[in-house]
């Protein structure tokens, strides 16, 4: 499954935290490249990462405790 990381929305977002859910549930993302996709995100832009199917529901619950709008490409 691809989701599109629109924004996060938290009054103070946790840089290590996300970078390290990005590292978690992406398929083959390393910790350099969640931190790259990291910084992307807070600052603006949409990001796009692959999640297996049997991490989706874990994945999305931990984007919503993040405050990290999302929405599902396929």
């Amino acid at each position: 499954m691809v989701v599109r990381l629109l924004s996060c929305d938290a009054a103070k977002p946790n840089k290590r935290s996300i970078s390290s859910l990005l590292e978690e549930i992406s398929d083959g993302l390393s910790n350099y490249d969640a931190q790259d996709l990291t910084e992307i995100l807070l600052d603006g832009d949409a990001v796009e990462i692959s999640i297996s199917d049997g991490n989706s529901s874990s994945a999305l619950r931990g984007l919503r405790k993040l405050s990290i709008d999302y929405e599902m490409m396929k």
